[in-house]
């Protein structure tokens, strides 16, 4: 006696058959959502195709109407059933287009079914059939209206439900002495899901767009604070390796300044020196990191001077070089100032000057340095500019530079429109260290 085995598929067979599966429950779930999905409106036209589809939807029914009453032989009532159906299919599909698809083609079959029995007893002669002018119509703009806010697939399979729909009528019930209007509507369709198809596929792509330069936006922003505050980090170690090597010396020289010291100082000041040269070493290899990130940079200038206060006329001299007219004023009790304090209020005197130079080509500019007991107040106008200024490759980010210049010392900047049409950047940079 022989054994019947079973047929069993093989994996790819499996993987084929969940594929199909899974396609064919996506598609039925979308076919049967009645969720709402309101048409948006438009980017220049706003809400008017919303308006002009409802002045449509009330032609398509008064007009549906006519047909099936006065050429296909229905009773009042059942004609403006269906021609209402059909015309308001058009309105729901503004918010519901699933639902508004299901409504217009039920009309449409319900309609066609009905109309058959006048033509089979000749009482609608040369009537349009299955589909009334008016039926195409209301269904070719439900179905764009459903091909621009469905998948492809979805809209798709409401096209091909439709053409069925429509040779089962014609083709397999069929009818007699009337117009065919099957082909043409069918025809009719296609072309409006296809255009509903690429019109949807064009805004998907363009906001898909529009978040992709948000994004390029906000990653160039951050990259330019970075950059910013590497830069300032660079400058700043410079700054504290002048100070950790003052220390070193200070602390090697003072034993010789002491008649008679102790065994105890010496000890003191050695550990001092030792600790500072430790600091600055490893000062010195953090700033060979920043530094290598930027060689061009380092090559070009390896061992320049920070700049401070003292060379802002350098600064105004250029400017007025380059067409502007610059007065520097300094007011209040002119004191020392922290390292880090004068090379933050030189940069944004720089960069406010190089904006005015490029965004105002002939202002005049006032510069204003002020001290006063919570800090140094950094204040640059200009006034507005005599001509247009050529168009200039910079993205903004100057200012993006001196709020984190400013931010770093515990500050705050300001920067915006003048009334007289000009530009004012005002920065408080504190003296003392915040707690």
């Amino acid at each position: 006696m022989s054994r019947v085995g079973r047929v069993t598929t093989t994996g790819p067979q499996h993987a084929l058959l969940r594929g199909v599966l899974s396609w064919l429950r996506v598609l039925w779930e979308g076919m049967w959502t009645f969720r709402s999905d309101p048409l948006p409106p438009f980017v220049r036209l706003r809400r008017l195709p919303h308006g002009l589809l409802c002045i449509a939807a009330f032609g398509i029914t008064f007009g549906g109407v006519a047909q099936l009453v006065d050429n296909g032989g229905l009773g009042p009532q059942i004609g403006f059933l269906i021609g209402f159906a059909q015309g308001g299919a058009v309105v729901l599909a503004l918010r519901r287009p699933v639902a508004a698809w299901w409504l217009s083609t039920t009309a449409m079959v319900v309609g066609a079914v009905l109309v058959r029995h006048q033509l089979l007893r000749g009482d609608a002669h040369d009537f349009t059939w299955p589909w009334t002018g008016a039926g195409i119509l209301g269904h070719m703009a439900v179905l764009l209206l459903l091909a621009l806010r469905v998948r492809t697939r979805v809209s798709t399979a409401a096209l091909g439900l439709t053409a069925f729909l429509t040779y089962a009528v014609q083709g397999l019930l069929g009818a007699a002495d009337y117009q065919s209007t099957g082909v043409v509507a069918v025809v009719l369709c296609t072309v409006v899901v296809l255009l509903g198809t690429a019109l949807r596929g064009r805004r998907q792509a363009r906001a898909a767009l529009v978040e992709q330069e948000v994004l390029t936006a906000e990653e160039r922003t951050r990259r330019t604070v970075l950059e910013e505050r590497n830069r300032i980090a660079r400058e700043l170690h410079d700054v504290v390796a002048h100070h950790m090597s003052v220390i070193s010396i200070q602390a090697q020289v003072a034993p010789h300044l002491v008649k008679a010291p102790t065994d105890e100082l010496k000890e003191n000041l050695a550990g001092i020196r030792q600790n500072a040269l430790d600091a600055l070493t490893e000062l010195r290899r953090v700033l060979g990191v920043l530094r290598s990130e930027h060689p061009e940079a380092a090559e070009t200038a390896p061992h320049a001077p920070l700049p401070t206060l003292a060379r802002i006329d350098a600064l105004v001299e250029n400017a007025r070089a380059a067409g502007l007219t610059v007065r520097c004023a300094t007011t209040g009790d002119v004191r020392p100032l922290p390292p880090g304090v004068e090379l933050s209020a030189y940069r944004i005197v720089q960069e406010a000057l190089s904006n005015a130079i490029r965004h105002a080509p002939g202002t005049a500019v006032r510069i204003e340095l002020a001290h006063t007991g919570p800090g140094l107040r950094v204040r640059v106008t200009n006034t507005a500019p005599l001509g247009s200024a050529p168009p200039s490759p910079g993205a903004g980010h100057g200012l993006l530079g001196m709020r984190e210049r400013a931010a770093m010392l515990g500050g705050d900047l300001a920067a915006g429109p003048t009334p007289g049409g000009g530009y004012e950047v005002t920065a408080l940079l504190p003296t003392e260290p915040q707690t």
